[in-house]
């Protein structure tokens, strides 16, 4: 006998005993013979289900329909997966052994195997349409990748049902681009021609398949590839950064964020300038001129990197600017053209305070307000809620002055930890603390000289930094951290908050003389929700995001929606609603209805007393034209009465999935994909 069986021999007789004191003492004594906690922290979970290990009771597989169906859903994942899938199985053929892919709740979705072992994987339910969640199956690579969310493999014993013993299982979770679960990539064969080198072809095949979803979700937006080893550039360990137009961070592969130093949680409060050495435009410009060229980046830690630029198709074949004029809702105001001016005239990189207007008498008036000081030495300090555009107003106020082709620097006084704000803002000399670079560092007050400092959420700046900079701007003078000199700087000051600084004053929390300091002449922009232009923002996103695709325009159920609908996350929360919407529609389609928007849209919240005290009925759902109609005064999300409206149609329909899908006007992926969701 080899060593290789002899090892998994002896491996399985120790897991056998484990198991064996697991179910009878419990798990202390368990432990001392099963080295992989994970394992039994499984076995617990299926003990607490009340699985017994000695069950062989089949669970059975779904029927034809709700497999394609929930092919259907993870459509997707499939359609990269798939040539990935039968190049694997080219990697194990005839080693006794089967591919399997599982949605994110463990149901195989397909697979791939040796004729002699896929007969006896069927008897087991080994195969597309056999659930294989923890809960049903007990311990097992797929279940237990799924609750772990980490590689695993299963051999023998380990598994916690005995039907299942005969197997050895490598399995790995599959994520996309925000770390949501999509499902699991697994081998399988007789435990006893187990491989040590299964797992980490499995880890590996599924970091591939990571990448191509990656890179196909955001295949038309720009892309940074980088490596500390320039050798590294273009393989699997490369990291990948996706950036808006403006410049901030949207998303990240898991080795970018490492090497990057970044949560990913803190990931969209960042932008370009806050996490790599000089400026977007530059960089963007530089990259431009030769797209293959590989480029040395400074980050501002001071670690060096060798990256590349990806610019969306659109800029690399027509040469246009990187951001079209369009109200971006993750960074502004709307920017496209309004009022006779052109989309070039009003692109985002050289929109004035004019492009911003799209008819709305408040936001109008806090236009014609700030015009009146542009040019002039009056700080501007810009109030709203989160989401309404500040940082926007704030780049069309510089560039509508004599400063425009001086530096626009902005800080986020909210998106840095506070031990970092003081560094970031006026600088340091070298070495002026532990890992601070060797040639220091000019803080965003000395870059912005000549220029405009913008200061955002400066009512969530630490009151300590407060003196220091009330001290900055009365005397234009600035002394890095550590240093002695201080260095004469000349800006303009913007500042914007959405909370309440005068109360902020009453509470100690803000400095009364920095508040006057900052507080020359104050605008309020208005929410989404009390605007009169909703229709032409909406439009103007739609336009954007759609630029390079099949006309589309939004349905007058939608646009009234939008119209009432109370936008918390205002403009910003519109613009990611439209780009779903998007994404939603089925091939053919050209009109955004209210089904392809996100489902949390509709979480409306209505008041019932106030309805009953007007005696306002709410009336039974109608589909009209596809859509379900909403009756006035409504105290049902839209989301309730699509499901109601979906669940009539297929009910009168007698589960005729393509004949409800007629009635609805929808197409029949399009509903499968709805089904899901109910």
């Amino acid at each position: 006998m080899d060593g290789a069986l002899q090892s998994v021999e002896v491996r399985d007789s120790l897991t056998r005993d484990a198991r064996r004191a697991f179910l009878d003492r419990g798990t202390d004594v368990a432990a001392e013979g099963l080295p992989d906690r994970r394992i039994l922290r499984s076995w617990e979970r299926c003990r607490s289900r009340g699985l017994q290990g000695l069950g062989d009771s089949a669970i059975g597989i779904v029927s034809a329909n709700l497999l394609r169906e929930a092919r259907d859903r993870n459509g997707f994942l499939l359609s990269h997966a798939r040539g990935i899938l039968n190049h694997l199985y080219e990697q194990i053929r005839s080693t006794g052994s089967v591919v399997i892919l599982s949605d994110s709740a463990g149901l195989i979705l397909e697979s791939l195997g040796d004729p002699d072992f896929v007969a006896q994987a069927n008897r087991a339910e080994l195969q597309p349409g056999a659930s294989w969640d923890e809960t049903g199956r007990g311990t097992n690579a797929i279940g237990t990748s799924l609750s772990e969310r980490v590689p695993i493999e299963i051999v023998g014993s380990e598994h916690f049902l005995d039907r299942n013993g005969f197997l050895t299982c490598s399995a790995s979770p599959i994520f996309d681009a925000h770390e949501r679960l999509l499902g699991v990539l697994d081998i399988s064969g007789d435990y006893r021609a187990y491989q040590r080198h299964t797992l980490g072809l499995v880890r590996m095949t599924t970091n591939i398949l990571e990448r191509r979803l990656f890179e196909a979700e955001f295949a038309r937006e720009i892309l940074l590839s980088f490596h500390t080893d320039m050798e590294y550039l273009g393989t699997l360990q490369e990291g990948l950064v996706v950036l808006s137009p403006g410049g901030e961070l949207v998303a990240a592969n898991r080795p970018g964020l490492q090497m990057l130093g970044i949560n990913r949680n803190h990931l969209s409060q960042m932008d370009f300038s806050m996490v790599f050495d000089g400026g977007f435009s530059q960089f963007v410009d530089r990259a431009g001129r030769d797209p293959q060229a590989m480029i040395a980046l400074g980050l501002r830690s001071g670690k060096r990197l060798y990256a590349k630029l990806r610019l969306p198709p659109a800029v690399v074949k027509t040469g246009s600017p990187i951001m079209p004029a369009v109200p971006l809702g993750m960074q502004g105001e709307s920017l496209r053209s309004v009022r006779g001016l052109t989309r070039e005239k009003c692109g985002v990189e050289n929109a004035t305070l004019g492009c911003l207007d799209t008819g709305d008498e408040r936001l109008a008036a806090a236009i014609q307000r700030a015009g009146r000081i542009v040019g002039k030495d009056i700080p501007l300090l810009i109030l709203g809620e989160s989401g309404v555009g500040k940082e926007m107003f704030a780049k069309a106020f510089h560039r509508s002055g004599p400063r425009r082709n001086a530096p626009f620097v902005a800080l986020n006084c909210a998106a840095i930890p506070e031990n970092l704000i003081e560094s970031e803002l006026f600088g340091y000399v070298g070495g002026a603390f532990t890992g601070a670079r060797r040639e220091g560092y000019a803080g965003k007050i000395q870059q912005a000289s000549g220029g405009t400092l913008f200061l955002d959420e400066i009512g969530d700046m630490p009151l300590n930094l407060q003196a220091r900079l009330l001290r900055v701007l009365q005397e234009r003078m600035v002394t890095p951290l550590g240093g002695v000199k201080s260095v004469p700087v000349d800006i303009s000051l913007v500042c914007a908050t959405h909370r309440n600084l005068p109360d902020a004053v009453r509470s100690g929390v803000f400095r009364q003389d920095l508040y006057y300091r900052v507080n020359g002449l104050t605008v309020t922009l208005p929410s989404l929700r009390e605007r009169s232009d909703i229709r032409e923002i909406a439009e103007n996103i739609l336009n954007f995001e759609s630029r390079e695709g099949r006309p589309v325009r939004l349905s007058d159920e939608v646009v009234k929606f939008f119209e009432r609908y109370r936008w918390p996350g205002n403009i910003r929360q519109m613009h990611n609603a439209i780009r779903v919407a998007l994404a939603l529609l089925d091939d053919g389609e050209s009109v955004v209805g209210p089904s392809h928007l996100p489902e949390e849209l509709f979480a409306l919240e209505a008041d019932h007393e106030e309805q009953a005290a007007q005696g306002k009925v709410i009336s039974s759902p109608k589909v009209v034209g596809g859509l379900p109609a909403v009756a006035a005064g409504s105290a049902e999300s839209l989301d309730v009465i699509e499901r109601r409206a979906i669940e009539q149609v297929l009910q009168e329909e007698k589960g005729n999935v393509s004949a409800a899908a007629r009635r609805l006007g929808i197409s029949r992926n399009t509903l499968y994909r709805k089904m899901g969701r109910l």
